[in-house]
C-alpha cells in the first residue's frame, strides 16, 4: 500500500482509529532476493544519478526565481482583475504573519484562543490559502489523508468530502478559519514584505513593504511556506517563443478555459513531470489536440485510490477526534513502536551496516514494485521504460495518482523523455531537443518553486542589522526551526532544522501550538521580548547534526529539492531527522522551562 493510504474496514469505510500506512522499511525483516540483485538495481541509480549531474552540475543555479523583466509575467496573480488601491499604512500591531497560508491561519487561530486581538496578516495573494491561493490547476489536491492534512477541522465542525481533498476545498477551509478567527479585518493583500528589520530601542520589528508601508510589529511570524515562490528552467531562448505560456502556480483558465475546452485544437507542451505536473497531466491529455509531455526524471507514482468520505463515518466522530488522530500519529510512527521487547533487542544486535543493508534493499522492492505498476498500465513499452523512476524512494517526491500513468495510453499524449538533459532551447515556435523542433501553441512550466530558507522577497536583519542570510552564510542556527539567535520576537515556520513531515501541517501544528505558547509567557510575564539562547540554539544545531548524515543517502540521490539539486551541503542545513515524537517530546520539555532556554526583556 501507499504512504498515504488507510487500512479501511470492509466496504471501504474510513475508521477514525486507524491510521495511515506509510511505506515502513523493517530493519528486523531479511530482504528477499541475493544481494547482487540490489547491488545492480543501486549501480543502476547510480549511473542515472551521475547522467543528471553531468549534465546540470550547477545545483540550484540551473533555475532562476528572479521573475523580473521579460520572466516577470510567470509571476502575476491570476486571480486578481487589478491591484486595490489603497493609501499607504503606518501603524503598530501586536502579531504580524507574513504569508497567508495553514502556517499563519492555524497559528493566528491558537493566538486567538490565548486572547491576542491585534493580529495581522499580511499577503502578497489576493487572499488568505497560501499554496492553495496560488496553486489552482486542474487536478490540484492534497496527496495525504485530508482528515490529517487540513487543520482546525474539529474547531470549524468540518469533515472533508473525500480522503484526498480537492483544491477548491481546501482553499473554502482557509477562508472559513480566517472568518472564524477574524483574520480579515487587519490583513493587507496584494503586498510583498520587503524587509524586516528589528528596532533595538523600540524593542519592535519595523516592516516595509512593496506599497510604501511600514508597519511595525512586536511579534513577527514568517510563514511564507515552505514552496512558494515559483522558479523556472534556465533555458536557452525561452523569451523568444511566440505562443502562450505560463507557470503551473498562475495557471491560465483564461487561455484555456475554465473546463480547458479551449484546447481542443491547441497543441500543448508541458515541462516538469513532479508533484503539479502529475495532478494537470491526465486533465490535459484529455482536453487538447496534442499534449507533448517534456520528461528530465520521472516521478515514482504509487497508488492513490481516493474515496468519498462515508457520512455515517464522519456523523460519528466526537469531538477532538482529529487531535487524537495526530496524536496517535506521532506514537505509532515513533522508532521502535509496536516492537515487542525480543524484537527490540534484536533490532540492538544488528550491526549498523546490516540494518542500512536491509532498509536500502527493502527500498529497492517498493520502488521495483513502482516499476511494475508502470508495466501493467503503460502499454507502450519504451514509454513505460521512460516512466520508470531510477532512484531511491524519497530522494523525490512520491506521487499518489490513478489518472497519470494511464493518460500516456492515450494517442494524443507523447512523452518527451530527455533521459536526465532536461529541455535546453526553446525558439519561437517552441521546444527544441536534439535536433528535433517540437512547434506547440502553449508551453506549460512546471518547474516548481524555490525552496524556503529565510524570507522570500524579504531581507531580514536582526540585533545589530545582521541580515539573517548573513548569518547563515556559515550554516544554519535555529531552535526547532523557528527561533535564532540574535532575532527576538522572530519565528520562522516550516523552514530548514524542524522535523521533516511528509504531511507537512503535522508539524506547522505543533510549531504554531509552541510560537502561540512563547508569546503567552512573554505576555502573561510582562517581558516584552523573547530570544533563544546561544547555549540553546548550539544544542538544538547539534542534535540536527547527530540525526542527518548516517548514511551516504542524500549525495547518492538523483538531484532534486530535497537535497538541494545534488549540491553538498553541511550537515546542519537540513531538516530535523530524529522522528516527530522526539520532535515534539523535545519542544515540550523546553517549554517547561522557557526561562533556561531563551533571553527575556
Amino acid at each position: 500500500m501507499s504512504e498515504t493510504q488507510e487500512k479501511a474496514p470492509s466496504g471501504r469505510h474510513q475508521n477514525p482509529n486507524t491510521q495511515a500506512v506509510r511505506v515502513a522499511f523493517n530493519p528486523l525483516r531479511p530482504t528477499e532476493k541475493p544481494q547482487e540483485f540490489y547491488d545492480g538495481i543501486k549501480q543502476k541509480f547510480a549511473e542515472a544519478r551521475d547522467v543528471r549531474i553531468s549534465y546540470r552540475p550547477d545545483g540550484r543555479a540551473q533555475y532562476t526565481s528572479d521573475l523580473t523583466g521579460e520572466l516577470a509575467k510567470y509571476e502575476v496573480d491570476p486571480w486578481v482583475e487589478t491591484i486595490e488601491e489603497r493609501a499607504a499604512i503606518n501603524d503598530t500591531v501586536e502579531c504580524l504573519f507574513i504569508g497567508g497560508g495553514f502556517s499563519a491561519l492555524l497559528t493566528a487561530a491558537r493566538l486567538r484562543e490565548k486572547g491576542v486581538e491585534s493580529i495581522r496578516i499580511v499577503e502578497r495573494g489576493g487572499d488568505v490559502g497560501g499554496t492553495w491561493y496560488w496553486n489552482r490547476y486542474p487536478g490540484a489536491a492534497c496527496d495525504v489523508s485530508a482528515y490529517d492534512y487540513l487543520p482546525l477541522l474539529d474547531e470549524l465542525n468540518h469533515v472533508p468530502k473525500s480522503f484526498f481533498a480537492k483544491g477548491p476545498e481546501i482553499f473554502a477551509h482557509c477562508q472559513a478559519i480566517a472568518h472564524k478567527y477574524n483574520l480579515y479585518e487587519l490583513a493587507v493583500f496584494q503586498t510583498t514584505v520587503t524587509s524586516t528589520v528589528w528596532d533595538e530601542k523600540a524593542k519592535l520589528w519595523r516592516v516595509s513593504t512593496d506599497r510604501g508601508d511600514t508597519l511595525s510589529a512586536r511579534f513577527v511570524i514568517c510563514a511564507n511556506g515552505t514552496l512558494s515562490k515559483p522558479k523556472l528552467s534556465k533555458i536557452d531562448g525561452m523569451e523568444t517563443f511566440k505562443g502562450h505560456s505560463f507557470h503551473t502556480s498562475r495557471f491560465d483558465y483564461a487561455y484555456c478555459g475554465a473546463d480547458l475546452s479551449n484546447l481542443k485544437d491547441k497543441v500543448v507542451g508541458i515541462i516538469g513531470t513532479g508533484a503539479s505536473a502529475v495532478q494537470i497531466i491526465p486533465r490535459l491529455g484529455r482536453a487538447a489536440k496534442e499534449l507533448y509531455v517534456f520528461q528530465r526524471t520521472p516521478s515514482a507514482i504509487d497508488i492513490r485510490d481516493d474515496i468519498p468520505t462515508d457520512p455515517d463515518w464522519a456523523a460519528s466522530l466526537k469531538p477532538g477526534w482529529q487531535k487524537e488522530r495526530i496524536r496517535k500519529h506521532v506514537e505509532t510512527t515513533a522508532p521502535g513502536f509496536g516492537l515487542t521487547e525480543a524484537q527490540k533487542l534484536d533490532l540492538a544486535a544488528l550491526p549498523r551496516e546490516e540494518k542500512i543493508r536491509r532498509q536500502e534493499n527493502q527500498n529497492i522492492e517498493h520502488q521495483m514494485r513502482i516499476h511494475a505498476r508502470v508495466d501493467a498500465i503503460v502499454k507502450d513499452k519504451a514509454t513505460a521504460e521512460a516512466l520508470k523512476p531510477w532512484y531511491m524512494h524519497r530522494c523525490k517526491r512520491p506521487c499518489y495518482d490513478d489518472e497519470y500513468l494511464p493518460a500516456f495510453n492515450l494517442p494524443n499524449v507523447h512523452l518527451v523523455d530527455t533521459n536526465g538533459k532536461g529541455v535546453t532551447q526553446i525558439n519561437e515556435k517552441g521546444v527544441m531537443f536534439e535536433g528535433r523542433e517540437y512547434p506547440v501553441d502553449v508551453l506549460i512550466y512546471a518547474t516548481g518553486f524555490e525552496v524556503q530558507v529565510t524570507g522570500i522577497y524579504n531581507d531580514i536583519r536582526g540585533e545589530n542589522g545582521l541580515s539573517l542570510n548573513d548569518k547563515y552564510a556559515e550554516g544554519m542556527r535555529t531552535v526547532f526551526g523557528i527561533h535564532s539567535s540574535g532575532y527576538p520576537n522572530l519565528f520562522i515556520m516550516g523552514g530548514y532544522q524542524a522535523s521533516f513531515q511528509f504531511n507537512l501541517t503535522f508539524m506547522l501544528q505543533t510549531q504554531g501550538q509552541h510560537i502561540a505558547e512563547c508569546i503567552k509567557y512573554v505576555r502573561d510575564s510582562n517581558y516584552v521580548a523573547i530570544d533563544a539562547s546561544p547555549e540553546t540554539e548550539e544544542w538544538w544545531v547539534q542534535e540536527v547534526i547527530r540525526h542527518r548524515g548516517k548514511t551516504n543517502r542524500n549525495a547518492e540521490c538523483t538531484p532534486g529539492y530535497y537535497n538541494f539539486e545534488g549540491e553538498s551541503n553541511r550537515r546542519q542545513d537540513g531538516n530535523y531527522n530524529g522522528g516527530m515524537l522526539q520532535y515534539c517530546n523535545q519542544m515540550a520539555d523546553v517549554q517547561k522551562d522557557l526561562q533556561k532556554h531563551f533571553r527575556f526583556c
